[in-house]
C-alpha cells in the first residue's frame, strides 16, 4: 500500500510522476481542475487528448475509467485523466468514484510511476459531498493494486477540504 498524505496546494505544480485530472468525458478541457491542468500543461496535453479522441476514445472517456497523456509544461511527467461521476441523491455512484481512483492508480503503475497526486474528484461542479468523497477516495487508494506506487498525495484547494481529507486518513 502506498503512503497517503494530503496537502493544501496547487495540483498543477506538484513535482510527482503523475497528476490525476478530474476530466470531463470529452478530454478536451473544461473548468475547474480540468481547465487548470490544460492551461498549466499547455497545448501538448490537448494535442494528446485529441489523438486519443481520434483513436479508441472517439466517444469520449467513460466515467470511472482512466487514460494517460503527457503533462506538457507541468513538473509532473504524466497526466492521468479520469472522469468522475456526478453526485446523485437517488442513485449510489460510489463505486464509480472509487473506480476513478483505482483505475488512475492502475494506469500510473503501468507507466512506472512512484508518486501520484490526486484532486478531490467530483467535489466541484459534480457536487459530490466532500466528506463522502474523501472516505471513498482514501479507501480506494488504500485498497488499490498499484505495484511500484509509493506515495499518493491528495492536493486540496483549501484548509477546509484538507481537514476533511485529513479526518478520512485518520479514520
Amino acid at each position: 500500500m502506498p503512503r497517503i498524505e494530503c496537502v493544501v496546494g496547487d495540483l498543477t505544480q506538484q513535482d510527482t510522476d503523475v497528476v490525476v485530472n478530474a476530466a470531463n468525458s470529452s478530454l478536451l478541457g473544461g473548468g475547474g481542475v480540468d481547465g487548470a491542468i490544460h492551461r498549466a500543461g499547455g497545448p501538448e496535453i490537448l494535442a494528446a487528448c485529441r489523438e486519443l479522441r481520434a483513436g479508441h476514445l472517439g466517444g469520449g472517456l467513460p466515467t470511472g475509467q482512466a487514460v494517460a497523456t503527457t503533462a506538457g509544461r507541468m513538473p509532473a511527467r504524466w497526466v492521468v485523466h479520469t472522469v468522475g461521476p456526478v453526485f446523485s441523491a437517488d442513485e449510489d455512484r460510489s463505486e464509480l468514484l472509487a473506480d476513478c481512483h483505482r483505475n488512475s492508480l492502475r494506469v500510473a503503475a503501468e507507466l512506472g510511476a512512484r508518486t501520484v497526486a490526486f484532486p478531490a474528484i467530483s467535489t466541484g461542479i459534480f457536487r459530490w459531498p466532500l466528506d463522502s468523497a474523501a472516505r471513498i477516495a482514501v479507501a480506494a487508494v488504500a485498497e488499490a493494486d498499484a505495484p511500484g506506487v509509493e506515495l499518493v498525495r491528495f492536493v486540496l484547494f483549501d484548509e477546509a477540504a484538507h481537514a476533511v481529507f485529513g479526518a478520512a486518513l485518520d479514520a
